[in-house]
């Protein structure tokens, strides 16, 4: 990865301030490897891509209102 690919303009309105709701509302974004097709979909859809022998990583972690500035020299 280099840097320039980090380096990209985020809209104010773009940004979540709140959890959706409900919270299965959510949206799920899929890339699919072998075509590089993107799909625009909602969180309950992850099913559809979840394999038997695939595991799945709970995060119950919360975001703390934070923000970090940087700058590129």
């Amino acid at each position: 990865m280099r840097l320039e690919e980090l380096v990209y303009e985020l809209p104010q309105e773009l940004i979540a301030q709140a959890p959706a709701r409900p919270r299965d509302s959510s949206r799920l974004l899929v890339l699919h490897r072998d075509t590089g097709r993107i799909e625009d979909r909602a969180f309950p859809d992850v099913l559809e891509y979840l394999s038997p022998c695939d595991a799945v990583v709970m995060n119950d972690s919360r975001v703390i209102p934070a923000r970090l500035f940087a700058a590129l020299s």
